[in-house]
């Protein structure tokens, strides 16, 4: 399954995803409702960095981008690694705050487990979480292809970790131009 990120189909994704005056009121609103600024920020699945992009012109802290596609990963313009959400090459507790923002749609069920775990390892204080929502498991076809996309409760997922929420929400694809997205911030 990485693998088809790794490929061509992972640049043309890279390609495609260039949107970013959109992304500022998402941030603006999820980042205005941390007790505090992270001193670091984990984005899980950074693609290209625009989120991180957006990130740095709101707030001042030291971003890291994880990225399996080398494609993407060499125009992230901050520090950037090369890794998967189910094996992160940092230490524990090694980030403030981690994030994936349309990526655990994209892990398969029966590998989820291991990416919540390697995040939560990761993260020292805030886990957040923006992906598509569903009340249940479905399967959604991605591009021409099945095995690729999923939509479920991500959010309820994460209560299984010893987090407390401290905010969810939704971003309306007619104001962030963004698709629609469930939002949920924890805290360790």
């Amino acid at each position: 399954m990485l693998g088809v990120w790794k490929g061509s189909f992972g640049d043309a994704y890279t390609d495609r995803n260039q949107l970013i005056s959109p992304r500022y009121l998402m941030w603006e609103r999820i980042l205005y409702v941390l007790p505090s600024t992270p001193e670091n920020i984990l984005e899980v699945g950074a693609n290209i960095g625009l989120n991180l992009d957006i990130i740095n012109k709101l707030v001042d802290t030291k971003l890291i981008g994880l990225e399996p596609n080398e494609k993407a990963r060499s125009e992230i313009k901050f520090e950037s690694v090369d890794g998967s959400a189910g094996a992160i090459p940092l230490a524990d507790n090694s980030v403030e705050m981690a994030f994936t923002c349309g990526v655990l749609i994209h892990i398969p069920p029966q590998d989820l487990k291991k990416a919540y775990d390697e995040i939560y390892r990761v993260s020292s204080r805030y886990i957040v979480c923006i992906e598509y929502f569903a009340d249940k498991l479905v399967e959604i076809p991605y591009r021409g292809q099945s095995g690729l996309l999923w939509k479920q409760d991500f959010g309820k997922l994460w209560m299984d970790y010893d987090l407390n929420l401290i905010d969810y929400g939704f971003f309306w694809k007619p104001v962030t131009g963004l698709d629609n997205l469930t939002y949920w911030i924890f805290q360790k």
